[in-house]
C-alpha cells in the first residue's frame, strides 16, 4: 500500500484504504507518541469527553474509531459499558484483550437502530471519508436523547497560541513521530487538519443529522464537541452552543 503524500491528501476510497494502512503501521507505538506529543493532556481530554456525555453508570457507549481502546478504558472507569469499533485491525490487536471491540466501517456500523445510549470518538473525524454520513450513522444507532462526545485536533482560537501551535504541530510533532514511530504518518498529522470543516459547518452538519444542544469546548490543540440525539429525526428541535 503506497504511503500518504501529505502534500496531496487522498479522498474517497483511496483515503479509506490509506488511513487503514497508516494506523496498522503505527498501532504498536500509537499510545506512546500520543502521550509525548500532547504532554500527557490526551488522558485529561478523554476524561472530559466521557464527563460531557452525562450518562448513567451501566450505559452502553460506542467508542468509534477506538484505536487502542483508550477511550473505552476511560468509559469503563466511569462504570459504562464500552464497545469499540475501528477500521484498522492493527489498532484493534494493539488494544488490551479485555476490551470489547470489533472491526467495522464508521459509515456503515454493524449496530442496530437505537441500540446504544451514546458514542464517543477520539481524534478520528479528520480521517473519515466524509462527515455528514458519519453523523447520520451515529444518529441512527444512538437512542433518542442519547449523547455523543467527539474529540479532535484543532488550532487554538487565540492568535498568539495559534502561532505557537502551528510551529509545534507542523515542525516538531513530525520529528517526534519520525523518531518514535513512523515519519510518514506524523507528517500527515498536521496536514490532516485541512480535512476538518470550520465549526459553523460542523455544527450545521450535526444539526442536519438530528442532533441538538450542540456545543464545543476548545483546548490548546484540541476541541471537544458534544450533542444530544433529538427525540425524533426529521423534526428539528433547534440547537445552541
Amino acid at each position: 500500500m503506497p504511503k500518504i503524500d501529505p502534500n496531496n491528501l487522498p479522498q474517497g476510497n483511496e483515503k479509506r484504504l490509506a488511513i487503514r494502512d497508516l494506523f496498522d503501521r503505527i498501532s504498536g507505538r500509537y499510545d506512546l507518541v500520543n502521550r509525548v506529543i500532547t504532554f500527557g493532556l490526551d488522558s485529561r481530554w478523554r476524561s472530559q469527553a466521557v464527563a460531557v456525555l452525562e450518562l448513567e453508570a451501566g450505559s452502553l457507549v460506542l467508542d468509534l474509531a477506538c484505536g487502542t481502546a483508550a477511550l473505552s478504558r476511560t468509559l469503563a472507569k466511569a462504570d459504562m459499558v464500552a464497545v469499540g469499533v475501528d477500521l484498522s485491525l492493527g489498532m484493534l490487536l494493539a488494544a488490551p484483550t479485555n476490551t470489547a471491540r470489533l472491526q467495522g466501517d464508521l459509515l456503515a456500523l454493524p449496530v442496530a437502530d437505537h441500540a446504544v445510549d451514546g458514542a464517543v470518538c477520539g481524534f478520528a473525524l479528520r480521517n473519515l471519508v466524509e462527515l455528514p454520513g458519519f453523523f447520520a450513522e451515529a444518529a441512527r444507532v444512538i437512542r433518542p436523547h442519547g449523547r455523543i462526545a467527539l474529540l479532535d485536533a484543532c488550532e487554538p482560537d487565540n492568535k498568539i497560541l495559534r502561532w505557537g501551535h502551528r510551529i509545534y504541530f507542523q515542525k516538531v510533532v513530525p520529528r517526534i513521530g519520525a523518531l518514535l514511530s513512523d515519519g510518514n504518518a506524523y507528517a500527515y498529522l498536521p496536514k490532516s487538519l485541512a480535512y476538518m470543516p470550520a465549526w459553523p459547518e460542523l455544527k450545521q452538519q450535526l444539526a442536519s443529522a438530528g442532533f441538538v444542544n450542540i456545543s464545543r469546548r476548545s483546548f490548546v490543540g484540541a476541541q471537544l464537541i458534544s450533542a444530544t440525539r433529538q427525540a425524533e429525526l426529521g423534526r428539528p428541535e433547534g440547537f445552541d452552543g
